[in-house]
C-alpha cells in the first residue's frame, strides 16, 4: 500500500475507505470487508452518524481477524456544533467511545463553520455562530490540547482554503497535518494542492468519483456526471479498467490520499487494484484539461443571510 509521510515520520496509507453515506446496517460489513481485503485507512466523522457501528467492526476485526491497532489509520472529524473550546475534547471523547478506541490517528475540523449546540440540518440563520464571534483559530487551540492529552496523534482540517490554512500556519502551535477537500478531475484545485505541498500539509481527496450518490437536495439540475465523462471512459478502455479506477489512479498519482466510499467487496477490490494503474504524463495532461472548477459539495447550505457565512468567505474565492 502506497503511503504519505508526515513531518514526524508517521505514514498514512494513501488509499482509504470513505464512510460518508454508508448506512447503518451496511457500514459494519463494509469495514470488516475492507480490512479483510487489506485496507488499513478508514475515514470517519461524527456527522456521518455511523461511528458506533464502525467501532463494532474495528473491535471485531481486532479480536477475530488478527488486525492490530498499530496497523490502522483512523481519521474522524469534529462537527460544527462542537467548535466552542470547551466542547472540543468532549466531542472527541464521544467519537472515541463510539469507535472503541483510545486515540485517533488524525482528527480534523470538518468545516470552518460554527453551529450552535443542538442545531440540525436544514439550518436557520440563528443556528450558525458568526465567525467573528467564534473564529476557527479558537477551536484549533482546543484541538491542540487533544494532541497534548494523547487523544489524537495528528490534527488537521477539512474544507479549508489556502488562506485559512495560512492563518493556522502563522498562528498555531501545532501546524495542520492534513487538509481534506473535494478533489476530482472536475475540481482539481491545483493551487491549493501546491500550497499544501509547499507547506508540509498533506491532502486527502474526498468525493473522488463525483459523489453521484449524495442526497438529492445537494444536487444541481442537469449536473455533469463525472463517472460518465467521455475522456475518463476512453482512458478506462485503454487500461482495461473502470472509470472509477482511473479516477482513483489519478488521485494517487497526484500524491494525495483518496477515500472512495464503497460497501461492495467487488468495488473495494477494484479500488485497491487501481493502485496498480500507471497513468502516463500525456494521460495526466488529458485529465488536467477536464478541470471546470465544479464543486459537487458547494457549501451553500452554510451561506444563510445574516449568518456571517457566504460562499465567497467559506472558499475564499
Amino acid at each position: 500500500m502506497q503511503t504519505l509521510r508526515f513531518s514526524n515520520g508517521d505514514t498514512i496509507p494513501q488509499l482509504g475507505l470513505g464512510t460518508w453515506k454508508s448506512r447503518p446496517g451496511d457500514v459494519y460489513n463494509a469495514v470488516r470487508t475492507a480490512l479483510r481485503l487489506g485496507f488499513r485507512h478508514i475515514d470517519c466523522a461524527y456527522a456521518y452518524d455511523n461511528e458506533a457501528e464502525i467501532g463494532h467492526a474495528l473491535a471485531d476485526a481486532m479480536s477475530d481477524d488478527g488486525v492490530r491497532r498499530e496497523e490502522l489509520w483512523i481519521t474522524s472529524k469534529l462537527w460544527n456544533t462542537a467548535h466552542a473550546p470547551d466542547d472540543v475534547r468532549p466531542a472527541l471523547e464521544a467519537t472515541l467511545r463510539h469507535l472503541q478506541l483510545d486515540h485517533l490517528d488524525l482528527y480534523l475540523m470538518h468545516w470552518p463553520v460554527a453551529m450552535r449546540k443542538g442545531s440540525r440540518m436544514p439550518l436557520k440563520t440563528e443556528d450558525l455562530i458568526n465567525p467573528r464571534e467564534l473564529p476557527f483559530t479558537k477551536t484549533w487551540v482546543a484541538m491542540e490540547a487533544c494532541v497534548d492529552a494523547g487523544l489524537a496523534r495528528h490534527i488537521g482540517v477539512s474544507n479549508f482554503s489556502a488562506r485559512k490554512i495560512k492563518t493556522l500556519l502563522d498562528e498555531a502551535r501545532i501546524k495542520p497535518a492534513m487538509d481534506q477537500v473535494e478533489l476530482h478531475p472536475y475540481l482539481q484545485q491545483q493551487p491549493l494542492v501546491d500550497f499544501c505541498r509547499a507547506h508540509g500539509v498533506q491532502v486527502t481527496a474526498y468525493s473522488p468519483l463525483g459523489s453521484n450518490d449524495r442526497p438529492k437536495g445537494m444536487k444541481g439540475k442537469d449536473e455533469p456526471v463525472l463517472l460518465e465523462d467521455a475522456s475518463v471512459a476512453a482512458l478506462a478502455k485503454a487500461h482495461g479498467a473502470t472509470p472509477a479506477q482511473i479516477l482513483i489512479a489519478w488521485a494517487l498519482a497526484r500524491g494525495t490520499a483518496v477515500i472512495p466510499k464503497s460497501t461492495s467487496a467487488e468495488h473495494m477490490q477494484d479500488n485497491l487494484d487501481a493502485a496498480d494503474i500507471t497513468l502516463s504524463d500525456a494521460e495526466m495532461k488529458k485529465i488536467a484539461a477536464l478541470d471546470r472548477h465544479r464543486r459537487y459539495i458547494d457549501g451553500r447550505f452554510w451561506a444563510l443571510p445574516g449568518s456571517g457565512y457566504t460562499l465567497e468567505n467559506i472558499w475564499d474565492e
